[in-house]
């Protein structure tokens, strides 16, 4: 059953969120639902359970574990500033 919710937001974040939404084809209120459902989720094992929309937004690559970040930023930082 749905049911109506006001909330008092900044402007900017309330258009921010709606340019956000149209681009992925969500209605605002969908957007808000999955956010609040994936707080609410219980764990299972220990594990957060992601919600959906959020799944949807992340780029999915995998990182090496052994990544040295630091290193590679350093690398990418001598590159853009030869």
């Amino acid at each position: 059953m749905d049911t109506k919710l006001t909330l008092k937001l900044d402007k900017s974040i309330i258009e921010k969120a709606k340019k956000y939404a149209s681009e992925k084809e969500i209605s605002l209120s969908k957007m808000v639902e999955n956010y609040f459902q994936s707080l609410t989720n219980e764990q299972v094992n220990n594990d957060l359970e992601i919600s959906p929309f959020i799944k949807s937004i992340s780029s999915g690559k995998k990182l090496p574990l052994d990544l040295d970040y630091k290193k590679e930023y350093s690398n990418y930082l001598t590159e853009k500033y030869k």
